[in-house]
């Protein structure tokens, strides 16, 4: 597995405020990263849209484009749609947060942030891996469940006659719970299979992901037909 301190590690900061940004480069330098640092969201946008990042440290509060569109934008698009995202935020209301992973942010920290926080939620989510196997769909069989077809050879996610774009970590529950209908799985456990290796994702990461899935791939995401809710249990594929 590669270390942090891997020389082709990259990273993006976002941030408009210069000691900031300046300071997370400083330490992140120190961990061996290298930094690419911008003041704007568009700025961070038309970066994002040329080249391949490790990792975008996404300030929340930019001027003009703001984190958020920036984070919904990114996910949207190709060259860095599985790109780790860590917001940052000097919004401490869990509404705000919540609304930060639904737009595809993987974690949020809270200004004031301690630097060791920092260094260490960057750590863990360069450590991350996808599900094993699901990288390169090496020995992982396509799904067929449905209407969906699920090929993890080729990361590719058809919806009756639709392609569907997912991200790495909703790809992985997708198919943790597809290729096992009628299975429920608690909210731990989701998040042990879509998370290797996180420290500080919570069980609530869990039900934003799904949220996000079901406005994907549900036809009416309201009274979703695909991934159930089971309360006091977690979630399932419905039975075929």
């Amino acid at each position: 597995m590669e270390g942090v301190s891997d020389p082709r590690r990259t990273v993006l900061v976002v941030e408009d405020e210069k000691n900031i940004r300046d300071l997370v480069c400083l330490h992140l330098g120190v961990e061996g990263l290298t930094c690419t640092a911008v003041g704007s969201g568009t700025e961070a946008l038309e970066l994002l849209n040329q080249q391949r990042f490790d990792l975008v440290v996404l300030d929340l509060m930019l001027p003009g484009l703001d984190g958020l569109s920036v984070c919904r934008a990114v996910r949207r698009g190709t060259t860095n749609r599985d790109v780790p995202i860590l917001m940052l935020t000097a919004r401490r209301e869990e509404a705000d947060k919540v609304l930060g992973l639904e737009s595809g942010a993987d974690d949020y920290l809270s200004k004031p942030f301690g630097v060791r926080e920092l260094v260490a939620r960057v750590r863990a989510m360069l450590r991350r891996r996808p599900l094993v196997g699901l990288a390169d769909g090496d020995g992982q069989p396509p799904v067929v469940y449905k209407h969906i077809e699920m090929d993890p050879a080729r990361r590719r996610v058809r919806v009756g006659s639709r392609e569907v774009e997912l991200t790495t970590q909703e790809f992985n529950l997708l198919y943790v719970l597809l290729s096992r209908p009628g299975i429920v799985f608690s909210r731990d456990a989701l998040l042990s299979r879509t998370w290797k290796e996180s420290t500080f994702v919570t069980v609530r990461s869990v039900d934003t992901l799904v949220k996000r899935l079901r406005k994907k791939i549900e036809e009416d995401p309201a009274n979703p037909a695909v991934i159930l809710t089971v309360w006091g249990s977690g979630y399932k594929a419905a039975d075929v």
